[in-house]
């Protein structure tokens, strides 16, 4: 099969819209693999900070849970998406199946953390205080990915700003914007 054709038939299986402004190209042959949109930075810097109004007041194990479903979907579709990082970035199998392991890897952390995001209590010479460290969101999270990790790093970002209230704008490189 064409590099071209198996990407097409990944890109349709997940559902991505190849369409837009920016061509992704296979670094194996050269060929066309899919096109993405060119987001506004403003739109969504926007979009990700009412989000985040929202998700900073979703418990830290619900925000978990999310990140757990995440994982899921990672380990369903593993080679399938360690062949798109293997069309679009030009990395062998294996290499592709470790991103994405890693991606899983985590999430699994992700996961944990979401139920220890603890703080301290600590005593006071005050009588009838008590000083505590509590853990607050700071919102949207920018996450700047290379062509070389195109979907490790993301995933280390974006699973522990999840969990801890955080959302996340991403920003492929445009070498490997699927």
């Amino acid at each position: 099969m064409k590099v071209s054709e198996d990407a097409a038939h990944l890109i349709e299986r997940f559902g991505i819209r190849s369409e837009g402004a920016l061509l992704s190209f296979s670094p194996i042959d050269g060929s066309e693999i899919g096109r993405v949109a060119i987001g506004n930075p403003k739109v969504t810097c926007a979009e990700a900070q009412r989000a985040f109004e929202e998700w900073r007041n979703v418990p830290a194990p619900r925000r978990g849970e999310l990140v757990r479903i995440l994982g899921e979907l990672l380990r369903e579709s593993k080679v399938d998406l360690a062949r798109l990082v293997t069309l679009e970035s030009g990395k062998i199998l294996q290499e592709g199946l470790g991103e994405v392991q890693e991606m899983i890897d985590i999430c699994d952390f992700a996961v944990g953390l979401s139920r220890q995001l603890y703080g301290l209590t600590i005593a006071s010479e005050r009588p009838n205080h008590r000083m505590m460290e509590q853990w607050h969101p700071l919102g949207p999270v920018l996450v700047i990915s290379a062509f070389n990790f195109p979907v490790a790093v993301w995933a280390w970002n974006a699973a522990l700003a999840l969990v801890c209230g955080n959302p996340v704008i991403w920003k492929p490189s445009e070498k490997t914007p699927l």
